[in-house]
């Protein structure tokens, strides 16, 4: 599931818990409950908002011939945010604070999003040029 290369990875735990999770669903096609359970112990309310935006299906795999990737999340709010899986960056506000901040949480709840799609399969894909995956990329950062 996660880049073998990644330098930054999820706490043992959490990996742990992901590829179990994905596991199950080739099994079985769902998530145990048990799995869900230990999701909402580890991330709290964010599982469950995450999950809601698997249900929504608001996560895009952006990527190009290049073969670099982003994911985008369109947020609860309506806003669209851009993910990074390799390093669990996003680009939203609470990840900022929360996450890098204060330290309070692992992951916000789109790139939480991000690795549930992967788990549970249900990812958008889209294929762009290499000029347009720079555009999109640069969009997010003149509107921030």
């Amino acid at each position: 599931m996660a880049d073998a290369l990644a330098v930054v990875t999820l706490p043992t735990v959490v990996e742990e818990l992901l590829n179990e999770m994905a596991a199950a669903v080739q099994e079985s096609a769902q998530i145990p409950d048990e799995h869900l359970l230990s999701l909402k112990f580890i991330f709290g309310s964010s599982a469950i908002q995450a999950l809601d935006l698997v249900d929504q299906q608001s996560i895009t795999l952006i990527s190009s011939p290049s073969g670099r990737q982003v994911y985008q999340v369109l947020g609860s709010s309506g806003k669209t945010y851009i993910c990074l899986a390799s390093c669990h960056y996003c680009s939203c506000p609470a990840f900022a604070f929360s996450v890098l901040r204060k330290s309070d949480s692992l992951l916000c709840k789109h790139v939480l999003a991000v690795y549930l799609s992967q788990v549970m399969r249900t990812c958008q894909q889209l294929s762009v040029s290499d000029k347009q995956l720079t555009e999109i990329l640069m969009q997010k950062k003149q509107k921030a």
